[in-house]
């Protein structure tokens, strides 16, 4: 009969309590800022709104969010997010559309139902949000954003909805701890794939970095850029300040403003003659959706999985899509293609025609003053960006159609690639081969972890200038307008010029910070299935089968649940909480004067007791009321009911009975 009345009557749940609604919405909360960095501002803005608004409605207007207003909330959600992305398919339009979807699923939480299907899912989220970033910040703020949907299920027991947030959040707390073990079993013994099994399509779009061409403000975005770009690790020494460049693109084509790599110098590798100390080490370079391997200016020949292009520019054989390391040696010290024929020459005089007039007249008044002093020729141009009232700056003013007319000889203000264009058109126009050379310069030697981190506000650019008897010889204009630039340790392009640089201290301490991050990249993002099948070398195990690692994973597990197991049948119930709460109450009642009589009940018990103290009668009530709750409403006893009995029965304090 129970069955069928079940089949034919719909049971009515219970509303949850205010404050499990508040802990859904604390999650909810955690979750948009979890996903806040690659959501578009607008929808995070939307999304905090509609959170406040849903709590608002249940605080006043309590009840079931009527279909008109659900329904286009619904519909407006997925018509922004396919005009903003374009699609409904995808990392990142999939996540908001989730995000979005779990925010507006507070509107109808009303039973314990849907509280458990929302914290479900925004687990689901928050584990989505590591799609996108899995750094440490990211990965601690994911694992902390778990700890209100662990309340929010917890506040759903017996018992547990009266509690405050911090008595909430300690066991939550202790569960995420407990789990520990187990996460950290999983992560190293969970057998690994070379290749993922799914993958979900993304937008072919390279991320923020150096690109094979240049023109004035090209690299202002990248200069504010304070993220890593590689880490570099030397055998020995690390090279001076002066000496870190770090080579990308050799640019040899100019049309009037841009400068393009173009498919690069065809033809053999530019010889080079070493003339100075050697230098080598290791790359660890961050995920650049690009081909382009920097490298230490100039390294003497290609790492494994990579080519040495004719300008001796690195390039992968594969698209750098995750971190990669390399390891490379360069000449800090080199005499480089000190022959050069007559096609590369002519490639490296070709100028635009009818651009930038007055620029070429100060070329040609140069040469008629050096002669054939090409070396004299370019200490002038330094000496012009020197002496000449020229000012660095991230934010100069645009430049018309002859733009090295118009920074030679009107705005005087920019930053390096001006400088390096100017210089370079310059060289070539009082007939001296030279190009352009962009990737990255100087970076901070973190003397703890013994690497030198380079960001990408540390891109610049150069110019190489073609000397009879020496070949290509690197001049870096942007130096004799900041020198600081250039010499010294850690600074960037941008370093005094925007407010995320100040003060000296909040720097110092950001560049020591990235020892955390590294240490993080080389143990658990870099941890790959290479790592894993020698994960058991120091026990004897060359290489570790998934047979292997399956059976220890399993004897892992089976370890832990004994130790659980083990745990929790030694561990008292409740209710030998209460009862050992109760006896303690009934002999300190005895000590005062009021004995026990064989088989009497606890409630007859407190009875007398209220006779005997009539001032104390409430809270001895109170005592037999929770007692009787603990005992017999329930099978299992509540253990925050327990304890609080225990706290009570142990803050009772009768006076002493005198007959």
């Amino acid at each position: 009969m129970n069955f069928l009345y079940a089949l034919t009557h719909k049971v009515r749940e219970a509303p949850i309590s205010a404050g499990t609604f508040n802990l859904v919405c604390i999650t909810m909360a955690c979750v948009v800022a979890v996903h806040a960095s690659h959501l578009p501002p607008w929808l995070t803005l939307l999304l905090g709104v509609a959170l406040l608004a849903s709590h608002w409605r249940r605080r006043h207007r309590p009840g079931k969010t009527p279909m008109w207003l659900k329904l286009p909330l619904t519909l407006g959600l997925l018509a922004g997010i396919v005009l903003w992305y374009g699609n409904l398919f995808g990392r990142e339009p999939g996540s908001a559309f989730a995000v979005g979807l779990l925010v507006l699923k507070t509107f109808e939480c009303e039973t314990a139902r849907d509280v458990r299907v929302a914290v479900a899912f925004a687990c689901f989220a928050l584990m989505a949000a590591l799609l996108s970033d899995q750094g440490l910040v990211v990965t601690m703020a994911v694992a902390l954003a778990i700890v209100p949907a662990l309340m929010s299920l917890r506040s759903l027991e017996p018992g547990q909805a009266q509690r405050t947030i911090t008595q909430a959040a300690l066991p939550s707390l202790g569960l995420l701890a407990a789990a520990l073990p187990l996460a950290l079993m999983a992560f190293l013994f969970v057998p690994r794939l070379s290749e993922p099994l799914w993958g979900a399509p993304a937008a072919d779009t390279a991320k923020p970095g150096l690109s094979s061409s240049m023109s004035p403000g090209d690299l202002t975005e990248l200069l504010t850029d304070d993220s890593a770009a590689m880490r570099v690790s030397f055998d020995g020494v690390a090279p001076r300040p002066d000496q870190r460049y770090f080579r990308a693109f050799v640019m040899w084509n100019f049309d009037g403003r841009r400068w393009d790599h173009g498919y690069g110098r065809r033809g053999e590798v530019a010889g080079l003659l070493p003339q100075g100390p050697v230098a080598t080490y290791e790359i660890t370079l961050e995920a650049t959706h690009r081909r382009t391997l920097p490298a230490l200016d100039v390294p003497m020949a290609a790492p494994e999985g990579a080519r040495l292009s004719a300008d001796r520019e690195l390039s992968s054989n594969d698209r750098i899509d995750e971190v990669r390391r390399y390891r490379v040696s360069s000449a800090l010290g080199y005499g480089l293609q000190a022959d050069l024929d007559d096609s590369t020459r002519r490639l490296g005089l070709q100028l635009p025609p009818n651009f930038d007039p007055r620029a070429r007249a100060l070329a040609q008044q140069w040469r008629q003053t050096f002669g054939q002093n090409d070396e004299g020729i370019a200490r002038a141009a330094l000496g012009l960006f020197h002496d000449g009232g020229f000012r660095y700056t991230l934010a100069p003013v645009p430049l018309g159609r002859d733009s090295i007319d118009d920074f030679l000889f009107n705005t005087r203000e920019g930053f390096c690639e001006h400088y390096a264009s100017a210089f370079t058109f310059l060289m070539r126009a009082a007939g001296i081969p030279a190009r352009v050379v962009t990737g990255y310069q100087g970076g901070f030697y973190n003397r703890l972890g013994q690497y030198l981190l380079v960001r990408q506000s540390n891109a610049h650019a150069w110019s190489e200038v073609w000397l009879a008897g020496r070949g290509w010889v690197r001049f870096d204009p942007t130096g004799a307008v900041r020198p600081e630039r250039i010499a010294a340790d850690g600074t960037a392009a941008g370093d005094g010029t925007g407010p995320w640089y100040q003060p000296a201290w909040l720097q110092a301490a950001r560049n020591r910070w990235d020892i955390v991050n590294r240490l993080w990249a080389q143990g658990v993002t870099g941890f790959d299935a290479l790592r894993q099948r020698s994960l058991l070398q120091p026990f004897g195990v060359r290489e570790a089968p998934p047979s292997m690692l399956v059976t220890i994973l399993a004897s892992g597990i089976c370890l832990l649940a004994a130790i659980g197991l083990g745990w929790a049948l030694y561990r008292r119930p409740e209710g030998d909480v209460a009862q050992r709460a109760l006896a303690r109450l009934k002999a300190r009642l005895v000590r005062r004067g009021l004995a026990s009589r064989a088989s009497e009940a606890p409630g007859h018990y407190f009875s007398r007791a209220a006779r005997f103290w009539p001032a104390r009668r409430k809270e001895l009530e109170s005592l037999a009321t929770l007692y009787n709750h603990l005992t017999y409403a329930r099978s299992e006893p509540a253990p925050e009911l327990a304890r609080r009995f225990a706290r009570m029965a142990r803050e009772f304090r009768p006076p002493r009975v005198v007959k």
